[in-house]
């Protein structure tokens, strides 16, 4: 018998140990032989361009295989990225640009008296005067009860008016502003756009509406004038508003009161002009400011503000004090006598503004009960 791996017609060929030949596995049957189509090209065919390559060429997607997919992802998420980017540079939509810092606009009026102003001890002078009730220095500067806007919080109206009423004290109040100390406190509040503008209203000060360093700040001229009370009495109102989605408008209208007395030998050259002054005797200053400030997102951040405008009233003084870099008042005994406003020349356009003067009315003069003379 043969064996269980041989064939039926025996081992081929004579071949001994079919079960375990090496070329078994090439040996077919016949009836696969005979089921085999067999197709022999002829001799023009073989020479012609119409039969089959001998190596079948497949294409690069199947010889990928499973990995397709792959690379049409990477595909599509380099695309995405690059549209994005594409996008994000010429997208249509301008970024805003930082609002830039608008110059100060101030102006300084002097108001003169029309008598003799009164002298007397600063207690006095206070008690009978119309600042009789004003608090004293940052008291003085109360915070209103604020509320929320469309684009800000009530806390950060509050910052804005804390911002605005710092300037306030150190701009009007702080003894060393008064006396023409340091003006670093009140620069150091103010926006870096308006930097510029302040150093040189304080180097090279002008009444033009643009450099008076009175615009920024109220200070004496050291030279003629000393602080009777360091104690200045102040009043007025704070209020805050939206000026735009990005920027907040803080509104301030205050008075501060001062008690001065000349510095040694101010009165000598003023005497023939003013009257004599009363070298022991206090006299009082009043000044008004009215101020807009502004205070965007950043400059809450840096406890910054813009000073847009600056209106100051200040009495009494000669019309002809020429108040752009500081405040030179009437002490008590003098008098502004015919001192009138400078003429004004419609045609010349050398100034921005023209020379100012006001009246200080005599209501507004304190009347002391004991008079120093």
């Amino acid at each position: 018998m043969t064996g269980a791996g041989d064939p039926p017609e025996g081992t081929p060929y004579g071949a001994q140990g079919g079960g375990e030949d090496e070329y078994r596995s090439v040996v077919f049957d016949e009836s696969f032989v005979r089921a085999a189509r067999l197709q022999e090209f002829s001799a023009d065919e073989r020479l012609g361009e119409h039969h089959s390559p001998a190596v079948k060429t497949r294409h690069i997607w199947k010889r990928l295989g499973g990995s397709r997919q792959a690379v049409l992802l990477v595909l599509l998420i380099v695309l995405a990225f690059g549209t994005a980017v594409y996008m994000g540079v010429r997208h249509p939509y301008k970024t805003p640009e930082p609002v830039q810092a608008q110059p100060l606009r101030s102006s300084v009026v002097p108001l003169a008296p029309t008598g003799t102003v009164p002298g007397a001890t600063p207690e006095d002078l206070f008690a009978h005067s119309p600042a009789a009730d004003y608090r004293i220095g940052a008291a003085g500067v109360n915070l209103p009860t604020v509320s929320r806007t469309e684009h800000f919080s009530d806390g950060q109206l509050v910052s804005a008016l804390t911002i605005a009423k710092d300037y306030l004290v150190r701009s009007s109040v702080d003894p060393a502003t008064l006396t023409g100390g340091s003006v670093r406190p009140v620069r150091l509040l103010l926006d870096t756009g308006q930097l510029d503008q302040f150093d040189r209203s304080m180097a090279h000060p002008d009444g033009n509406g643009r450099y008076a360093a009175t615009g920024w700040l109220v200070r004496f001229d050291p030279r003629q004038t000393r602080l009777a009370d360091r104690n200045v009495r102040v009043n007025g109102t704070l209020s805050a508003s939206e000026l735009t989605p990005d920027a907040i408008d803080v509104t301030a209208d205050y008075t501060f009161v001062y008690a001065v007395r000349p510095a040694p030998g101010a009165h000598k050259g003023t005497e023939a002009h003013t009257g004599k002054a009363t070298p022991k005797a206090a006299s009082l200053v009043t000044v008004r400011r009215e101020m807009h400030f502004r205070i965007g997102r950043d400059d809450l951040a840096d406890h910054r503000l813009e000073v847009l405008q600056s209106s100051t009233q200040a009495g009494p003084l000669a019309c002809s004090s020429q108040p752009a870099d500081a405040l030179r008042p009437l002490f008590a005994g003098q008098h502004a006598g015919q001192d009138h406003p400078a003429g004004t020349d419609p045609y010349a356009r050398d100034r921005i503004s023209p020379s100012l003067c006001g009246e200080l009315a005599p209501s507004a003069q304190p009347r002391p009960s004991h008079p120093i003379r």
